[in-house]
């Protein structure tokens, strides 16, 4: 099997239990007989715990390579899962939420930076779209595993299953570890510091645009709800008009790779943007269901490329030495983004009307795509020149 193919293999595998375990625990505690607030603190852990380890996680991976960090990742998750069949309390799911998401940092960063590693200047947006459509499949598989378990067996067994997913991780991967790539070595004593980092404009601009990514996403998946539920929508009506960005969302990643052969990231990025500017500040002026549905499938189609192609430009950007450092730092400023923004989106519904979220939003979304004018957030090392003679000498990493 060729090393990408594994890794993918591994993705279906480890995130499916990932993205399935926020859908699980939100059920467990509802039915544990917890508040929606607290339910939201719960998933709030999820998010504050990648966001803290992100940067180390990225340094240990530049330090040691994927093996053992993905191997880590694994076991804490399967862990993390057992946690709330032998105390099935909510302080048993919060201590799961924390080992989860630790377990989550390491793992993504990780896998994501690996799949940078084993690819060329020529290569790597491909790759790293095609991981990303990996994701996009562990998006639907994860929670429609976490409902049919929960159905089937009840929630305490659910997470039993979960565990047991996290474990054939771990024996697949053990398995195929001779295919994943060594580390750099003692990468400590040639990289530089965290703030030297984020004072490459070019960086920060990068980790500003992945975040405003992100911010959307949520506003989104919180807004829209309450829109439809407001226009008297029935609750199965929200669901399908919801379900249409996911299933754009794959449709569009799917489509990646063909964008790329015909214009540089940037400028796939910008018009992303721009389509998803559009759709967004359209949605409080139409009332239908099927209009709304539309602009959804839009939205999740122009919004969701924003993710791989944020990553391509990190990584792009990054020195061969701190890829998994800057992947880390990526991860860690999207997961704050995604405990802020809805707080703060959430301020400005309530003082100025669901409305105003929408104009806000819709100006944010405007500004990232002012920010990806072409040749803004590029490195040298994107010409085809470059790639081209990095090809001749193989892989980076």
């Amino acid at each position: 099997m060729k090393p990408l193919h594994f890794l993918y293999t591994l993705t279906l595998l480890g995130q499916s239990g990932f993205r399935g375990s926020r859908l699980l625990f939100s059920l467990y505690a509802l039915e544990l007989g917890a508040s929606a607030l607290t339910v939201g603190v719960l998933l709030a852990v999820f998010s504050l715990m990648t966001a803290a380890l992100g940067w180390p996680a990225g340094k240990w991976t530049d330090r040691v390579g994927c093996h053992r960090p993905m191997l880590v990742g694994s076991f804490l998750s399967m862990v993390g899962f057992c946690i709330p069949y032998f105390f099935p309390t909510l302080t048993g799911l919060f201590a799961a939420a924390i080992v989860i998401g630790a377990a989550y940092s390491i793992y993504h960063v990780a896998q994501m930076n690996v799949v940078g590693v084993m690819s060329t200047p020529t290569n790597r947006a491909r790759n790293l779209a095609n991981l990303s459509l990996m994701f996009s499949v562990t998006n639907f598989a994860g929670p429609l595993l976490a409902g049919f378990s929960i159905e089937h067996a009840g929630h305490a067994q659910a997470c039993l299953y979960f565990a047991a997913l996290a474990l054939a991780s771990m024996l697949v991967h053990r398995f195929g570890a001779r295919l994943l790539p060594l580390g750099k070595g003692a990468v400590d004593k040639a990289a530089g510091s965290l703030s030297e980092l984020l004072h490459d404009r070019r960086m920060l601009k990068i980790l500003l645009v992945g975040s405003v990514v992100f911010a959307a996403i949520d506003v989104f998946q919180y807004y829209v709800p309450v829109y439809a539920h407001g226009l008297g929508l029935s609750a199965a009506t929200v669901g399908m008009i919801m379900a249409c960005f996911p299933a754009a969302a794959f449709i569009s990643r799917i489509c990646l790779n063909w964008f790329l052969k015909r214009a540089t990231v940037e400028t796939v990025l910008r018009r992303s943007f721009l389509l998803a500017t559009c759709a967004f500040v359209l949605i409080p002026f139409v009332e239908g269901a099927y209009a709304l549905a539309a602009l959804s499938f839009v939205y999740g189609f122009g919004l969701c490329v924003g993710q791989p192609l944020t990553l391509i430009l990190a990584y792009n950007n990054a020195s061969s030495e701190r890829t998994g450092e800057v992947v880390g730092i990526r991860e860690s400023v999207n997961q704050i983004t995604r405990v802020l923004a809805p707080v703060v989106f959430g301020a400005i519904g309530t003082l100025a009307g669901v409305l105003s979220v929408f104009v806000v939003g819709g100006g944010l979304l405007a500004w990232g795509a002012l920010m990806l004018r072409s040749g803004n957030l590029s490195s040298p090392a994107d010409s085809p020149q470059a790639g081209e003679a990095a090809a001749a000498k193989g892989p980076t990493g």
